[in-house]
């Protein structure tokens, strides 16, 4: 293994180690966000269900809306997470020089 090799598996690792927390706070901020806009899209989409989400055991929902409840859920937290994990990635980037996912 070439010396330049070894620097650049080193960075990778000190990257990666050093981004684990802001990953961390990242995933809480998508997961925290994903949950506001899912509310709001759902109170739209059911306006005589508007407080809460059908839940898998809540016997007052379809199982129709049960399902595409849990599909917009979560096709919503997949985007969002996606979104803050790629900002906070290059925010890293900007501010050590090193990508921090590879």
């Amino acid at each position: 293994m070439t010396a330049a090799k070894r620097t650049s598996d080193t960075e990778s690792t000190s990257a990666k180690l050093l981004y684990r927390p802001i990953g961390m706070l990242n995933g809480l901020i998508s997961g925290a966000v994903a949950g506001v806009v899912f509310k709001q899209i759902w109170k739209r989409v059911s306006p005589e269900h508007s407080e809460d989400a059908p839940q898998a055991l809540n016997s007052d929902f379809k199982l129709s809306e049960v399902l595409l409840a849990a599909a917009l859920q979560g096709a919503l937290f997949a985007l969002v997470k996606a979104a803050v994990d790629r900002s906070g990635a290059r925010v890293f980037q900007k501010l050590t020089g090193d990508w921090p996912g590879e």
